[in-house]
Formats: C-alpha cells, sequence, structure tokens
C-alpha cells in the first residue's frame, strides 16, 4: 500500500519518462518501473553502505553497488533521477547531491521521496521511512539549494496511519484525498521535485572602504599664535 500511494505522487510530478534517461539512486526498484517500459534506458545505482539487489528479478541486471561520492557516469549523461531511501541514509548528502548535480543534464530533472520530520511513518521503527534522518519542507529544500538545485514542485504521500489493520488499509485512498485536500502537514513523505541550476553563484569579495577621519576646526590657538597674540604693538 505505502508503494501504491507513493507511486501516485511520483506520476503526479513525472506522468511518464518517454525517450529520456532514467536513473533511481537508493533503494528505488519498487517505483522504477513506472519508467521502464517507456524511457530509453533506466538503471538503478544503490550505495555501498546500503548493499544491493538484484533488479530486475527475471531479466537482466540493471541495478550496481556503487559510491555515493563517485557515481560511475559521465557528466550530464541523466536525464530525470529518482533519488528513495537515498538522502536519510546518506552519511553525506550534500556530496550525494553534488555527485547528483554533476550526472543531470542542463535541462534534467531531480524527484526526491525523503521521509517527513512531522510526520508518523519516521517515528514507527517497523515502517520502511523509519530509519535515518527526516527532513521537515524547511530543511530540504536548504539543502537543495546549497547543492545547486532549485526546487519546483511540492507533493506529500502517506496521509494513512503506520497500522496494518486491514480495514484502515483499504481506507488508505480516502486518508490520500482528505490529507492532500486539506494541506495537512502530517504526511510520511515529502515529494520534492527540483531543477539543475546550470549557472552557479559565486561569493563576491568587496572591497574594504578605509574610512578618513574628517579634520574639524579646533577653537583653541597654537602656541605660536598664543605669542603672537600677547606681543605689544609696535608702530610702524
Amino acid at each position: 500500500m505505502a508503494r501504491r500511494l507513493i507511486n501516485r505522487g511520483i506520476e503526479s510530478r513525472w506522468p511518464h519518462a518517454r525517450g529520456q534517461r532514467v536513473l533511481g539512486i537508493g533503494y528505488p526498484t519498487p517505483y522504477l518501473g513506472l519508467f521502464r517500459d517507456g524511457c530509453e534506458r533506466c538503471i538503478a545505482f544503490m550505495p555501498a553502505a546500503q548493499g544491493v539487489l538484484k533488479w530486475p528479478t527475471a531479466r537482466a541486471t540493471l541495478s550496481s553497488l556503487v559510491d555515493q561520492s563517485a557515481l560511475p557516469l559521465p557528466d550530464a549523461a541523466i536525464d530525470r533521477i529518482l533519488m528513495v531511501h537515498a538522502l536519510e541514509m546518506s552519511d553525506d548528502p550534500e556530496a550525494l547531491l553534488r555527485e547528483v548535480w554533476r550526472v543531470l543534464a542542463p535541462n534534467g530533472r531531480v524527484l526526491a521521496v525523503v521521509p517527513n520530520r512531522r510526520g508518523v511513518w519516521a517515528r514507527v521503527d517497523n515502517t520502511p521511512f523509519g530509519h535515518g534522518r527526516p527532513y521537515s519542507r524547511s530543511q530540504i529544500a536548504d539543502l537543495l539549494r546549497r547543492t545547486w538545485f532549485t526546487p519546483v514542485g511540492w507533493g506529500e504521500a502517506l496521509f494513512v496511519p503506520p497500522l496494518g489493520q486491514s480495514w484502515l488499509l483499504r481506507s488508505a485512498p480516502v486518508w490520500e484525498r482528505a490529507g492532500a485536500a486539506m494541506s495537512l502537514p502530517f504526511a510520511g513523505v515529502h515529494v520534492v521535485e527540483a531543477t539543475k541550476q546550470v549557472t552557479r553563484p559565486l561569493p563576491v569579495r568587496r572591497e574594504r572602504t578605509r574610512l578618513i577621519p574628517a579634520l574639524e576646526p579646533s577653537l583653541v590657538p597654537t602656541p605660536m599664535q598664543a605669542e603672537e597674540s600677547d606681543a605689544p604693538l609696535v608702530p610702524r
């Protein structure tokens, strides 16, 4: 059910990826099936700290174990990057996002699914998003901007509580529609889309202005002026 609801959030941002090169980072394989048949190519990179699983199970392997700080791809090689269970599990999310920036095409897009700090799913250990570091909306936006991305779209998923009762799972679509309609802040995950900043701002050093003290007139006469004023007047 969690996969189905997150797939809806992904499809609302990316309805298709026909003819594009798609990369999944983290543990994205349950969601890459949305794009595998229509895109030009679709691969999955799993960081070494998390381990790797064969994907797809019945076809040639399209997944690989990688170093998150040195992705085995040339610059600007990917059109779409889907990140699931990546940022919250990374020891250095900024280094990971800078590698994502490097391999992403100039007109490419990133879609990150990250656990919501205010949600219930991040507080329960037996959920898929109960491990690692959750993020608030402002935190993930600040992280993306620091690594040269611009957030362009937001969504949420998993408004339903992480309980296993069958009646609750059957009513999960109702929870999702109600939570999205009322803009509730307690969704389980954020689904944020970002674009690559091709021109990065560089800090400019301002020249230090030297302050010259102003010379104010003095009302006290100098010693020479005092001597001249005390001298007797001699007629010429």
